[in-house]
C-alpha cells in the first residue's frame, strides 16, 4: 500500500524507505536500518510507519527514530494490526501465528499510546478499518461503512495519527516582596508636597 499512500499524500517531496537495495522501489529510496535513519532531527512533516512495529526486534527504538525525525508541527502516522478484530482473535488458534500477516506482536492503540508518550507524542485520532464476517475477507462495503461510521475497535487494522506534545512556555514573573517594599523606612524617603510648617525659633 505504500505507493498508493504516497500518491494520495499532498506532500510532493515524499521519501521512501527500504531495509536493503533489493527492495528499493527507486534509486532515490532511502536504504538503511529502520533504527538508524541518516536524517537530522525534525526534518520531516509527515512520517508513516506502515505495519512495521509488529515484526521488528526493537520496535521501541524504531518508534523513537520516527519521532526524532518528525518536525514539531508535523504528524506521525502508524498503521497496525488490531488484536481485537476477528483476525486478531483467530491468532489464538494453534499454528495460526506462523502465517503472514498473523506473525509478530500485535498491539492495541492504547499500548502504542503509552509508547508514544515515552517519546513525547500524543494520539490525536485512531481510525479502524477492515471489518468483515468470520471466515470472510474484508470486502463487505456495508460492514466497512458501519464500522468506520461508529469507529469500532473490531477491525483488522487501525491507523494512529499522533503529534508532539505541546510544550507550554513557563513565564517567570518577578517576585514582589510586600514586606520589603512597604517598610516604613522606604516610605520615609518620600518627598512631601505642600508648604512646610514654619519652625519656631527662640525669642519669638
Amino acid at each position: 500500500m505504500a505507493p498508493q499512500l504516497s500518491d494520495m499524500c499532498p506532500i510532493r517531496h515524499a521519501l521512501k524507505w527500504s531495509p536493503n537495495r533489493e527492495l528499493a522501489l527507486s534509486p532515490q529510496t532511502l536504504v538503511c536500518q529502520p533504527g538508524q535513519l541518516p536524517l537530522a532531527d525534525g526534518v520531516l512533516q509527515l512520517v508513516v510507519v506502515h505495519h512495521l512495529l509488529e515484526v521488528l526486534e526493537d520496535p521501541h527504538h524504531v518508534l523513537q527514530e520516527a519521532a526524532r525525525v518528525t518536525a514539531d508541527e508535523g504528524r506521525l502516522i502508524i498503521f497496525g494490526w488490531g488484536p481485537l478484530g476477528l483476525s486478531g482473535v483467530s491468532r489464538l488458534m494453534p499454528g495460526r501465528r506462523q502465517q503472514w500477516p498473523l506473525k509478530g506482536h500485535w498491539r492495541t492503540p492504547g499500548r502504542l499510546g503509552d509508547w508514544l508518550a515515552f517519546v513525547d507524542f500524543e494520539i490525536e485520532r485512531v481510525d479502524y478499518c477492515g471489518f468483515h464476517l468470520p471466515g470472510r475477507i474484508p470486502n463487505n462495503a456495508m460492514l466497512e461503512t458501519l464500522g468506520r461510521r461508529h469507529n469500532l475497535p473490531l477491525g483488522d487494522a487501525f491507523m494512529i495519527r499522533a503529534r508532539r506534545k505541546s510544550q507550554l512556555a513557563q513565564i517567570q514573573r518577578p517576585r514582589l516582596s510586600l514586606g520589603s517594599s512597604l517598610r516604613g523606612t522606604q516610605l520615609g524617603h518620600a518627598t512631601r508636597l505642600g508648604r512646610q510648617p514654619e519652625r519656631m525659633t527662640e525669642g519669638e
